[in-house]
């Protein structure tokens, strides 16, 4: 038995997983040189949500980060978790889109390519793999792990045959939800190693609790790579704490030969980082939770669904959403919870649950995936409710980057008639968030501020803002403010309350405007779409609740609206 080797995820997945990617660079950089001395297999530093956050909240420049993080791991290559075909955002990019943004990921800093597909869908792989191959990087093909009806060890044990008859480097097995139990892991990592000759990791959250004995478990079964979170960022969603997992295999034969002094102080830096990030932090998702393997939600998209539900104004109903959340993905085929699949089931229990009724709101990404063009669901889907969503000669059976035309030198020359397109990578983010990258190339993004702290002199810390609430009384929406205790905003005003007029149509989703689908002097029916609005990072389509003209419209693309905020007026002709 070899020494076990570690990758830590304290600057990608374990924040992502407990501060809702709230991290910023600058406090990334700092610590840098002294996890680069500690000696892990990889640190995981990019890819996942980062990405979008570093654009949509901290007004930071992902390409940046990474070239900033690349600066200081001179020693520990650095790690990326890619979507597949979706890369880093929600939905299946052109071939040329992948392949650009595997080449610049490669050329800014990146060394281990995770690459994986929600499915498990291996078309959906291919190109990134083939990519990575082609830069020299090493790429770590992956199994999403679940429990459902229709997968099984042999399923997973089958796809890792393939990722690496596409020359695949090592496989991860990426156990989003913590669900893999010791028998399991033992058994999956001992039929890896005996049917393959790759290296195999074992990427586990601390939801349900038995990681860490799992963990052991693996090394048992002679895994070669454990992913392991700083401890002031482990736990509950997050990894198995890293000092903890040394000490427990020090003096075993999977001795890692880390040292727990190092670790100490970098603990200790993070002890800091925590405490400064407070406000985000929610004891949800610091916590065992042994019902997620009845809900089978993934560390990352439980933090966030908290915070979608606060958004909403409608942090009573999660346990009604919990409840949803397996029926919906029994209805969908039982895709591994992990994104897009995990944004695109757990929206739509939201909205199942908030409409009151099943499927009356469905987002784009929905009808998207019934028609297949996320690839082949694990099982098949519900016939009744996909015929509801969508015509089934919708749906197909190719690969579905094959339908998707070339996009890079369109963005391109997008971008640069419209003068915030500077490099390659400017592009790329272009592409890959269309709705929200223009606002950060231009320059008119702004940081989203940390947690509120007060000073003596009753004065908001740079650092500080308000954290703001959509609160229903029965049936009543008001919009507060919570502020620290003590505090007097010198600038409020009493805002005199909105007065809508009669056919006025409301949004019961807190999102952003991307595109109006009416124009005023349209003639409407009861379910015509009137608007798209992205909540919960899904796109969906606002229809009108009410036959007429449309008399008025309220909002633009790019606006913010809230729950119960007008739209547009649609008056009886």
């Amino acid at each position: 038995m070899a020494k076990v080797r570690f990758t830590e995820t304290a600057l990608r997945d374990a924040h992502q997983s407990l501060l809702a990617t709230r991290m910023r660079t600058r406090d990334m950089i700092p610590i840098a040189e002294e996890m680069d001395n500690v000696g892990y297999f990889s640190v995981e530093a990019w890819g996942g949500a980062t990405f979008d956050t570093c654009i949509r909240f901290l007004n930071e420049d992902p390409w940046e980060r990474l070239r900033q993080l690349k600066s200081e791991f001179n020693k520990t290559p650095i790690q990326m978790l890619l979507r597949g075909q979706n890369l880093v955002g929600y939905k299946h990019y052109p071939d040329d889109i992948v392949t650009k943004f595997v080449e610049k990921s490669y050329e800014n800093g990146v060394d281990v390519f995770r690459i994986f597909d929600a499915l498990n869908d291996i078309r959906n792989m291919e190109k990134a793999i083939k990519v990575a191959k082609d830069q020299g990087a090493h790429v770590q093909g992956t199994i999403s792990y679940t429990i459902s009806p229709v997968h099984s060890i042999d399923n997973f044990v089958d796809l890792a045959k393939d990722l690496e008859a596409l020359d695949c480097d090592s496989v991860a097995i990426k156990d989003m939800a913590g669900l893999i139990t010791p028998s399991a892991a033992y058994e999956l990592v001992s039929k890896l190693k005996e049917e393959t000759d790759l290296l195999v990791d074992l990427h586990c959250h601390c939801t349900s609790g038995m990681t860490p004995i799992s963990y052991y478990a693996a090394c048992q079964a002679g895994v070669d790579i454990l992913d392991t979170a700083i401890s002031p960022l482990a736990w509950g969603t997050s990894q198995p704490p890293t000092e903890s997992m040394v000490a427990a295999l020090q003096g075993t034969e999977f001795d890692t030969g880390l040292d727990l002094n190092l670790l100490t102080h970098i603990k200790k830096y993070f002890e800091d980082i925590k405490e400064k990030y407070h406000c985000i932090l929610d004891p949800i998702s610091e916590s065992v939770d042994a019902d997620v393997l009845l809900y089978q939600i993934p560390g990352g998209m439980l933090s966030n669904l908290i915070s979608q539900l606060k958004a909403q104004g409608a942090m009573d109903r999660y346990e009604d959403v919990l409840d949803e959340m397996p029926r919906v993905r029994k209805d969908m085929g039982y895709p591994p919870l992990v994104t897009p699949t995990s944004q695109i089931v757990g929206t739509q229990a939201v909205q199942n649950v908030l409409a009151g009724e099943r499927y009356k709101i469905v987002s784009n990404e929905v009808k998207d995936y019934m028609k297949g063009m996320y690839g082949k669901p694990p099982a098949p889907v519900d016939e009744e409710i996909s015929n509801n969503i969508i015509n089934k000669d919708e749906v197909i059976d190719c690969r579905p980057a094959d339908l998707i035309e070339p996009e890079f030198d369109k963005f391109k020359a997008e971008g640069e008639e419209e003068g915030f397109i500077e490099s390659d990578e400017d592009v790329l983010t272009y592409a890959l968030y269309p709705t929200v990258a223009p606002k950060f190339l231009m320059g008119k993004a702004e940081e989203e501020k940390l947690c509120p702290k007060v000073d003596d002199d009753n004065s908001v810390e740079e650092d500080a803002i308000p954290t703001d609430y959509t609160v229903d009384v029965d049936g009543d929406i008001f919009e507060v403010r919570i502020m620290p205790t003590g505090f007097v905003d010198p600038d409020s005003e009493e805002d005199a309350p909105v007065v809508y007029e009669e056919g006025t149509v409301f949004t019961s989703m807190q999102g952003n405007i991307i595109k109006l689908s009416v124009e005023v002097g349209d003639k409407v029916t009861a379910g015509t779409p009137i608007c798209v609005l992205e909540a919960m990072k899904m796109e969906n389509n606002i229809e009108a609740d009410h036959d007429g003209v449309v008399t008025d419209i309220l909002v633009e693309p790019g606006d913010a609206v809230a729950v119960g905020d007008g739209l547009m007026v649609i008056k009886d002709e």
